[in-house]
């Protein structure tokens, strides 16, 4: 069970398909140089017919690209824009006033309203996640049968990855906005993950039945019967690890919480594990060494790229506002095989599915 593409199976994902990827490389903590470093990077996996899109500074982006012996690559081309959205800015606002953003500017080529020929099939952010989900919303819009999109994480545990929906994108949700997060995560583990009939399990304080606030129990309800879901209940924040399930529903405010939270909680043991090492013995920590790096390595959500918002009419990869360059080519690469596997096409079909379903019942 492995999430990434090696090189070999991208080209075969891609013979005779054309991808359109736009990467904001004004957005995150490390912008624009590491993201500019880990989109020129990505300029590997492309097939030759593809092109990526730099949206931001004209001057900074043809200076990292000059460096890097690319300007001549006819596979990049450049978005320019003149403004960048700060991470502590309103998100509404800041699209507002901001109209030459490179956030919105994203959003623009996501959605067909303003694109035109120059439309995208995939556009990348790492910057402020408030303005990118409701840049998205507006210009991308929602596929069919979709009420509101939700952001999905692969997250690393021993029992390998398990998807996590929603952490953001939906801090108030309804209980079939969930019930729709359960059919499209586990479409995207299915696709992505290489997982067949992923376990799909709701968070809640406790595994019995009747645990969990208001929203907890009606959508327990709704999504319990639901036939097309390989339902096994309520899973607590501990049973993540513990292998219990493939896909995890949540509302985004406490999806948001669990992803900062057990992101924290890994760089501080292995931090702590190192420290005791060199504490006992500082002649044990070379050979400690390769075995730490290979099991950070494993958790690192660096190695996973972006998360998908489910839902959105096109696709759409969030990263981490720490985003370093192999973060972003992390990123790419699941998003060529997210578009290449018809992940929305199938989401569009599972939830037409379940409304025929729901239909003939009544």
């Amino acid at each position: 069970m492995r999430l990434r593409t090696t090189r070999a199976e991208v080209a075969v994902v891609l013979q005779g398909r054309i991808v359109r990827i736009a990467i904001d490389v004004m957005g995150g903590d490390h912008a624009p140089d590491a993201i500019l470093a880990g989109s020129l990077d990505a300029v590997a996996l492309l097939h030759p017919t593809d092109r990526l899109v730099l949206v931001g500074n004209d001057k900074v982006i043809r200076k990292q690209i000059k460096l890097a012996g690319l300007d001549s690559d006819p596979r990049i081309e450049i978005e320019a824009t003149s403004q960048v959205i700060e991470m502590s800015e309103s998100p509404v606002g800041a699209l507002r006033a901001k109209t030459d953003s490179s956030i919105v500017r994203l959003a623009q080529l996501g959605g067909r309203r303003h694109s035109g020929d120059k439309h995208c099939d995939v556009i990348i952010s790492a910057g402020n996640t408030g303005a990118c989900v409701a840049g998205t919303q507006m210009e991308m819009r929602r596929l069919p049968g979709v009420n509101r999109p939700g952001i999905a994480i692969t997250f690393p545990t021993y029992h390998g990855p398990i998807v996590i929906c929603d952490v953001g994108a939906n801090p108030e949700p309804k209980p079939h906005h969930l019930l729709q997060y359960a059919h499209m995560a586990s479409v995207y583990a299915q696709r992505i993950i290489n997982l067949n009939n992923p376990r799909v399990a709701l968070l809640s304080i406790g595994g019995e039945e009747g645990k969990g606030n208001s929203l907890v129990r009606q959508t327990h309800r709704l999504i319990k019967t639901d036939p097309s879901l390989n339902y096994v209940g309520h899973v607590e924040g501990r049973d993540l690890f513990d292998g219990k399930a493939d896909v995890v529903v949540t509302e985004g405010f406490t999806g948001n919480v669990v992803l900062k939270l057990a992101e924290g909680l890994a760089a501080g043991l292995f931090r702590m594990i190192a420290r005791e090492i060199v504490q006992i013995d500082p002649t044990l920590a070379p050979k400690f060494d390769p075995v730490v790096k290979r099991i950070y390595k494993k958790h690192d959500y660096h190695e996973y790229g972006g998360a998908p918002m489910l839902g959105a009419n096109g696709i759409c990869m969030i990263c981490h506002g720490s985003s370093e360059a192999r973060t972003i080519t992390a990123a790419v690469r699941t998003a060529i095989k997210y578009a290449n596997l018809g992940v929305n096409d199938a989401i569009v079909e599972a939830l037409a599915q379940t409304q025929t379903a729901k239909e003939s019942v009544v």
